[in-house]
């Protein structure tokens, strides 16, 4: 769980010079006065009160936001495995600010994640270094930036924990051919940033799974089978499972109760014609087609036991189809 960075008076993040325009590839500079920023209503990939330079990205496309809310749909379906919450907030700005709250730094994050929101989500519009609880990821979408060129390195003198860079398999006239598309995993270990195969929150998750996952038209068995075993390794860790989660746990419900009248069913299907055969009584056309028309036996044990009462078929389809409900066939 990624923990509140304790903010000393008077200190702010060594998060390098001031930024200049090619810091920020896919983006166009602008001046916004720190009396203005309080009040600008834009996205800003970066913002800096030394220079008072902002950083606005290109339009978004529908290649950015898909996967960044395709990452949300997967974390939602690990997360009701699980069996507790885990929240995706979306595109969020994370502010450092001086002992007065003047703010100095503005950074947006394209997708923020908070594997336990009950005791760490933001208290307010933006997460504040120093006074909120960090994100246990954040995901990158370089679909027409770089975050790798001056963004990473903010994250990193920040102290955010782990961040996803995601280049999606859709090209752009910006990117070099020498970057090719995939995720890169960026864990902050001693205060700088190591490239690892998997994920740390969210254990086993490895970079390739997660660029096939957010680049895939739909979610495919391969992908489902591994939302599994990761939510499987948070839950062991938990101490939760699918019986947690208020949908499954009633989907699981209505599953068993399925299951144990499809099997009351069997029984009946079974009995009805042994207990006829025993009694030398004849298995009529009628009585076949209860039998394979029959979708609930409430009490099997009182089916069966008609079947030994009866006068003949016609009297047990009679008197069943009043048993289950289905007078006037």
């Amino acid at each position: 769980m990624a923990e509140p960075v304790s903010k000393p008076a008077e200190q702010i993040p060594d998060d390098g010079p001031p930024p200049r325009a090619d810091d920020f590839p896919g983006c166009r500079q602008v001046r916004i006065p720190r009396d203005a920023i309080e009040d600008y209503d834009g996205r800003i990939e970066y913002w800096d009160a030394r220079n008072e330079a902002a950083f606005i990205a290109e339009p978004t496309t529908t290649y950015h936001e898909y996967g960044a809310q395709r990452l949300a749909r997967l974390i939602e379906r690990i997360a009701m495995r699980r069996g507790s919450p885990i929240d995706v907030i979306g595109a969020s700005d994370l502010a450092v600010r001086d002992t007065d709250g003047t703010r100095q730094r503005l950074l947006n994050a394209d997708q923020v994640v908070y594997l336990h929101p009950a005791a760490t989500r933001p208290r307010g519009k933006e997460i504040e270094r120093g006074a909120d609880h960090l994100p246990d990821v954040v995901l990158e979408v370089d679909y027409s930036t770089d975050a790798r060129r001056r963004k990473l390195g903010i994250y990193e003198s920040w102290g955010l924990p782990e961040i996803w860079i995601e280049v999606p398999d859709a090209s752009w006239s910006y990117r070099p051919k020498s970057r090719r598309s995939g995720v890169t995993i960026h864990l902050l270990e001693g205060g700088r940033y190591i490239q690892a195969a998997s994920s740390r929150a969210f254990p086993g998750w490895t970079a390739e799974e997660i660029h096939r996952a957010l680049n895939e038209p739909a979610v495919s068995a391969t992908t489902v089978d591994v939302l599994r075993r990761v939510a499987d390794a948070l839950a062991a860790v938990a101490g939760t499972g699918p019986d947690d989660d208020p949908l499954l746990h009633r989907e699981r419900a209505e599953s068993r109760a399925e299951g144990r009248a499809e099997e009351r069913l069997d029984i009946v299907r079974s009995a009805v014609p042994e207990a006829f055969a025993a009694r030398a009584l004849a298995i009529t056309p009628a009585l076949r087609t209860w039998l394979e028309e029959v979708d609930q036996a409430p009490d099997a044990a009182t089916i069966i036991r008609l079947a030994w009462e009866c006068r003949d078929a016609d009297d047990f389809v009679r008197r069943a189809r009043f048993l289950t409900g289905n007078r006037d066939a």
